[in-house]
């Protein structure tokens, strides 16, 4: 299976459901992604602005999530 490519316009329930981890990886860093066992609504970006994201961590967030998805799938 061809997993989707993480982008900061990626929807949050897409996100979690391609990538798991990211479930846990989110929430290490305060975005909690899962309210009530369902996804959040909107994109990463989204998310990460809410709790006053900078684009710049937003970037860095992103080359993380990117990292530890190619950590798995190997």
């Amino acid at each position: 299976m061809i997993l989707p490519e993480i982008t900061e316009d990626m929807l949050v329930a897409d996100l979690v459901a391609a990538y798991p981890f990211s479930v846990a990886f989110l929430a290490s860093r305060n975005l909690h992604c899962i309210i009530c066992g369902e996804p959040v609504w909107g994109t990463v970006e989204e998310l990460a602005r809410d709790k006053h994201f900078t684009g710049d961590q937003i970037s860095e967030m992103i080359h993380e999530l990117k990292s530890e998805a190619d950590k798995g799938s190997t």
